[in-house]
């Protein structure tokens, strides 16, 4: 009887040591922001330092729209890469010509 309870734990805890990795990667697999917790991440990059009522106020302020936080967010460098590239495109320009007007489209634009 000892041995069967002794196999029988042996088994679950090899069965238990199988089954960690496949629970441990749908634990760390992360899921996209929404727009409240980039909104939230922001405000919080921003009250860094502030501490107790006045972080409290300036998140509220924050994430209310009533700070420069909240406010829309320039074309990212990813958005001027794909506008710049598809103008490039359109203009037909090639090698030295295309780098040239890459570098003043993604400084301006």
């Amino acid at each position: 009887m000892r041995i069967r309870t002794s196999m029988l734990a042996l088994g679950l805890t090899l069965g238990a040591m199988a089954a960690a990795p496949a629970f441990a990667a749908g634990a760390t697999a992360q899921k996209p922001m929404t727009a409240q917790q980039s909104k939230m991440a922001a405000c919080s990059h921003q009250s860094k330092g502030m501490k107790g009522e006045a972080h409290k106020k300036f998140m509220s302020d924050c994430l209310h729209g009533k700070t420069m936080a909240a406010a829309p967010a320039k074309t990212s460098q990813q958005e001027k890469m794909k506008t710049c590239n598809a103008d490039a495109k359109t203009k037909g320009l090639k090698g030295a010509d295309r780098r040239a007007f890459m570098s003043t489209c993604l400084k301006g634009a």
